[in-house]
């Protein structure tokens, strides 16, 4: 029992089942933000313009059967405004991330490379 609790706390404890849990929990936070701007804020504006916030009330009969073609409808928008802001929120990380990998580290080493070429330059003068 015990070296399976051990293997147990070493499983538990790996680097990338804990980056998982993050991003599960950072992407649950996420949904909840995105849903609220749908919801509240973009349905408002569809309600605006066409007079109701959704389309679910669209249908038509066939028989006795009803298609239910505005649920399609607004499942279809909430997708393309869903996928729009993730481009938005990755368009915004890259352009953070480009800038940080624009701007490298310098070591000591470059630094006194620097001050040498200075030196030289104001020798030469």
């Amino acid at each position: 029992m015990k070296g399976f609790m051990d293997e147990f706390k070493k499983f538990i404890s790996r680097g990338s089942v804990l980056d998982l849990a993050v991003g599960i929990v950072i992407g649950l936070a996420f949904t909840t933000v995105i849903n609220s701007f749908v919801d509240d804020i973009l349905n408002a504006f569809i309600g605006a313009i066409f007079g109701e916030p959704n389309f679910n009330d669209l249908t038509f009969a066939i028989g006795d059967g009803v298609v239910r073609y505005g649920s399609f409808i607004t499942a279809l928008i909430n997708f393309v405004i869903i996928a729009f802001a993730l481009f938005l929120v990755v368009k915004a990380f890259n352009r953070l991330r480009t800038k940080e990998e624009k701007a490298p580290d310098k070591t000591e080493k470059d630094v006194l490379v620097e001050i040498r070429d200075l030196l030289a330059d104001e020798r030469s003068r």
